[in-house]
Parts: structure tokens; sequence; C-alpha cells
């Protein structure tokens, strides 16, 4: 019977901890190029019109998983109404690790595209675009912090 009870603890206990894991992942945005993986995080999540984004972009190499430190690049988005916006990548504290803060000047979908280089010497990669929807900013008075809402 404990035997049983302590498989059953367990099971559940396993199945939380990877809920979680989960749940963190999928914050995350993947997108690769030939040799590089990037793992893009956006705060705040999802982004919201008028208020600036930050945009938390890890770099590895995909062979072999170690952070590219003198890369370049850029973000730049596209509204359905053909708005735009974007920024250059400014390299962060953290190894591999490099910053953008974008102003979404509408809300809605927008199309996001990344493009990156090792260093000034390579070609510059391009990412498979992704998909991002922009909250609408809230009337004048009202909170902007999306985890109030």
């Amino acid at each position: 019977m404990w035997k049983a009870v302590c498989s059953a603890l367990l099971t559940v206990t396993s199945v939380s901890l990877v809920s979680c894991g989960n749940k963190d992942r999928a914050a995350e945005i993947r997108q690769w190029t030939d040799d590089m993986a990037f793992r893009i995080s956006v705060t705040p999540a999802p982004p919201v019109s008028e208020e600036i984004t930050v945009f938390k972009i890890v770099v590895l190499d995909k062979d072999s998983g170690q952070p590219i430190q003198t890369g370049q690049g850029r973000i730049f988005a596209t509204s359905q109404e053909h708005a735009q916006t974007g920024d250059g990548l400014a390299k962060g504290a953290e190894v591999g690790t490099y910053y953008a803060h974008v102003r979404f000047p509408v809300s809605g979908d927008w199309a996001i595209g990344l493009q990156f280089r090792r260093d000034s010497t390579t070609k510059l990669e391009r990412t498979q675009d992704w998909q991002q929807q922009v909250l609408p900013a809230p009337p004048l008075g009202q909170s902007t912090d999306t985890t109030k809402r």
C-alpha cells in the first residue's frame, strides 16, 4: 500500500514539474538559422502598443551550444496595416545575450523577423518570421501593467 501511495505521489510531482517547465518554455520563442539557435523572450508578454517592449535574445552556436559573444543583429516588425518598427541588438551583460527595445505604434498582429551575424566578417542570416499579437494601449489614466488586466 505504502509503495503505491509513494508511486502515485511521485507521478503527480513529476507531472507538475514537467508542466511548470513547459509553461516557462512556452513563453520563449525559438528560432534557427543554418548554424545558430535563438531563444527569444518578450517583456511584457504580449506586448502593448505605444509602450516599450524588451526582446531578450540568447544566441547559441547550433552545433556546439556555445554562446555567440561578438554578434551583431537587428529585430524588425511589420503590422497588417504596413506599420513598421524595429531596433538593433545591444550586447547584454550575460554571455551570448542581446537586447532590443521596440515600440509598436499600433495593436494587432505583427510579423517579426530577426537578422544576426556572428561578427562583422560574416554574412547576415535571417530567421523565419513569426507572428506576435500586440495588445491595444489602455485608455489614458489606466495602468499599462498587463498582469493587472
